[in-house]
């Protein structure tokens, strides 16, 4: 279909202008249509990628010299003749619960994104907060609010059917360079997040085992801000030179995604095994305090619930389970799941590290207290 579409495009480029009045030559991201003159029926052989071939596809050409449309201001076209429904109506269904996928994420990045700016006003307003332990929180803080804007942007720029059309169509729309822009500020700001994941356990490990860790900081900057950069500028510019299509949403060639995915899945590694670590430090910490078995579980219980979010640890099992793995009832579920776990991960870490934690509640009364006199 990529080449159908090149070919088209070329043929439209270099074909001399027709004279008169006419409908103009385009390509719709279904089929390469001519200039064609008033009052007439265009076809063109079915498209590279129909579900049928042999047959025709077909346009009107209004006597005003533009192309009829339909209900929905889209030019009207019929291609009964290319396409077999009982295996379009599959895909465009697909498509459809794509779109909803899309605006799960979204309500569930937005609810994170409100959130994150609350937080991190608290942590950076209040000074009785400003510690080692709450500037790493608020770095992490800053990365999913990075994440979820830098989403929210880029879906905002990505060309969507809104369920309309053919899903050649809707897989093909063009993207502009901001876009693409974007998208690549998008890859930094995810890494940037399993960055900071990884080292905020690695900080919680550090203070279980040593008494500070306020000399890691710099370190830790450095790995959360500027390591993400070793990898998203080689996959920019990998993409730029070999895979220049769309929004650089779809990764169809696997050594370049590859050279993004890899360093995340590092991530994911490191902090599933600094999370087993903590665990199994906070085990032999409980159970060294004299108190009743009952005390124990659920001391640790909340403690094991509460690092699961913040480090990121349920990505170990999308990890394994593997991105085409299953059928597709199944991946389409574990997308979804994902998806909505993923887009809310900054909302729960925020609530758990912030709104319930009861030195940031003390200093919200004691502030609330004093403006109050």
């Amino acid at each position: 279909w990529r080449q159908y579409r090149q070919a088209c495009e070329l043929h439209l480029r270099l074909a001399p202008p027709a004279p008169g009045p006419v409908c103009n030559r385009s390509f719709d991201l279904y089929a390469c249509w001519g200039d064609a003159v008033p009052n007439s029926t265009a076809t063109v052989p079915c498209p590279c990628g129909a579900t049928v071939q042999g047959g025709v596809v077909a346009r009107r050409c209004g006597p005003d010299g533009r192309w009829v449309t339909d209900d929905s201001g889209r030019p009207w076209q019929d291609n009964s003749q290319c396409e077999d429904l009982a295996q379009v109506q599959p895909l465009q269904r697909q498509a459809w619960l794509l779109e909803q996928f899309r605006l799960l994420y979204t309500v569930g990045y937005s609810l994170s994104l409100v959130a994150l700016v609350v937080a991190l006003l608290l942590l950076l307003l209040l000074r009785r907060l400003r510690c080692t332990r709450n500037l790493i929180h608020a770095n992490l803080f800053v990365s999913f609010a990075l994440r979820a804007g830098a989403i929210l942007t880029r879906d905002a720029l990505l060309p969507h059917g809104h369920g309309h059309g053919h899903p050649l169509q809707l897989l093909g729309m063009q993207a502009g360079p901001a876009c693409r822009v974007a998208q690549s500020l998008a890859q930094y700001c995810v890494g940037a997040n399993y960055a900071w994941a990884m080292a905020e356990g690695l900080f919680l490990l550090r203070l279980l085992v040593a008494t500070s860790g306020r000399r890691c900081v710099p370190a830790f900057l450095l790995l959360g801000w500027g390591v993400p950069v070793l990898f998203v500028v080689p996959w920019v510019i990998l993409r730029s030179l070999y895979e220049n299509e769309g929004c650089w949403e779809r990764n169809e060639k696997v050594a370049v995604w590859w050279v993004i995915r890899c360093p995340i899945l590092v991530a994911v590694a490191v902090n599933f095994v600094v999370f087993v670590r903590i665990v199994r430090i906070l085990v032999a910490k409980v159970r060294a305090h004299q108190v009743s078995r009952g005390d124990t579980r659920l001391r640790l219980a909340r403690s094991t619930l509460t690092l699961i979010p913040l480090l990121g640890v349920h990505e170990v099992v999308f990890a394994l389970a593997g991105e085409g793995e299953g059928g597709g009832g199944l991946r389409l579920a574990r997308l979804c799941l994902h998806l909505l776990l993923t887009s809310a991960q900054g909302l729960v870490v925020s609530v758990l590290y912030c709104f319930t934690n009861k030195e940031v509640q003390a200093e919200v009364r004691r502030g609330w207290q004093r403006c109050r006199l």
